[in-house]
C-alpha cells in the first residue's frame, strides 16, 4: 500500500504532453496560446468598438484616462481516451495482465490529475464499456478499479473487438497491448486514427515467456483466443526462428508508429512500471 501512496503521489505531479492543436471546447486547467475567459491574467489591449465593457479595466483608465481590456489565457481541457486490451492473449499471463493494467491504471490516474477529460475502455469480447470522467476527484477511484478489473475468458482478437468502437472527440488515444495482430491489421488502426487528426502511443506488453521462451521437446500449443491447437516438437532452432519473427515484428509495428504519427513504447513487463512512466515517457517527451 505505501508503494501504491508513493506511486500515486508521483504520478500526481506529472502531466501528459500532447502535441496536436485540436483542443477540446470545455474549460480546463490547461493553457492554450489562444486568449479567452479563464481566470489567468495575461495583458491588456486598447478598448475597440464592440468590446465587453466588463471587460475594461477602470484602475488602468483612471491612470491614463484611455480605455483598456483586460485579456486571459484561454484555459482548455484535452480529451484523452486509454483502451485496454482485456482479450485472451493479454489475461492468459498473470503477470502480463497485471504489468498491462498497471500501466492503464497508471496513465488514467494521471489523465484525471491534470483535471483532463477520459474515456478509459477495456477491449474483449465482452463489448466495450467505456467508462467517462473528469477530474482529480475520479483519479484514485478510477486507478484501483481498472487495477482489479478480470478480464474476459475465452476472448478473441484485440483489434477485431474495437472495430469502429474508436471515439472520436479525443485528441489522444493509448493503447495498451501486445500488438500480436497481423501488421496489416495495425496500419489499418492508425490510419483511422490520423484520419480523426488522434495523436496515439501505443504500448507494447509482453511477458518474459513470450519474449524468451524456455520450452522444448513435443508440445500441444493452443491459441488463447481461437482455441486452436497445434503439435509441435520445440528446439532451438524453432525457437530462434521465433524470436526472429518477433522482433521483426516489433519493429515493423515501430516504424507503423512513426509513418501514421503515433509513439512506440516498448514495454515488456521486465521493464519496471516506475521505469516507463518516468524515465521512458518523459525521454520522449511525453510526459512533463
Amino acid at each position: 500500500m505505501n508503494n501504491q501512496q508513493a506511486l500515486l503521489g508521483r504520478l500526481q505531479k506529472r502531466r501528459v504532453v500532447v502535441k496536436t492543436r485540436k483542443r477540446g471546447i470545455h474549460a480546463g486547467s490547461r493553457q492554450s496560446n489562444k486568449f479567452g475567459s479563464s481566470m489567468e491574467f495575461s495583458d491588456f489591449r486598447a478598448y475597440q468598438p464592440g468590446d465587453d465593457i466588463r471587460q475594461i479595466d477602470w484602475n488602468v483608465f483612471g491612470r491614463t484616462q484611455k480605455h483598456y481590456i483586460k485579456r486571459f489565457l484561454d484555459e482548455q481541457e484535452l480529451s484523452i481516451a486509454v483502451y485496454l486490451d482485456a482479450t485472451s492473449s493479454m489475461t492468459k499471463i498473470q503477470s502480463k495482465w497485471e504489468h498491462g493494467k498497471g500501466l492503464a491504471a497508471a496513465l488514467s490516474f494521471m489523465v484525471l490529475a491534470g483535471e483532463d477529460r477520459l474515456l478509459y475502455a477495456a477491449i474483449s469480447s465482452d463489448g466495450i464499456h467505456p467508462v467517462k470522467r473528469k477530474g482529480s476527484v475520479y483519479s484514485r477511484r478510477t486507478f484501483l478499479e481498472i487495477q482489479k478489473y478480470e478480464g474476459v475468458a475465452g476472448s478473441q482478437n484485440f483489434l477485431g473487438c474495437m472495430k469502429d468502437s474508436l471515439s472520436k472527440k479525443q485528441q489522444l488515444a493509448i493503447l495498451v497491448t501486445d500488438g500480436f495482430e497481423p501488421i496489416e491489421d495495425w496500419e489499418s488502426l492508425f490510419k483511422k486514427l490520423k484520419g480523426m487528426k488522434q495523436e496515439f502511443w501505443f504500448f507494447q506488453v509482453l511477458a518474459n515467456e513470450e519474449l524468451n521462451p524456455s520450452y522444448t521437446g513435443d508440445m500441444k500449443l493452443i491459441d488463447s483466443e481461437t482455441g486452436t491447437a497445434v503439435n509441435i516438437s520445440l528446439n532451438p532452432s524453432i525457437l530462434f526462428d521465433y524470436e526472429k519473427r518477433l522482433k521483426e515484428h516489433n519493429k515493423q509495428l515501430e516504424a507503423l508508429c512513426k509513418r501514421y504519427g503515433g509513439q512506440y513504447i516498448f514495454a515488456p513487463e521486465a521493464r519496471d512500471l516506475q521505469t516507463i512512466l518516468f524515465r521512458d515517457l518523459p525521454a520522449k517527451g511525453l510526459v512533463r
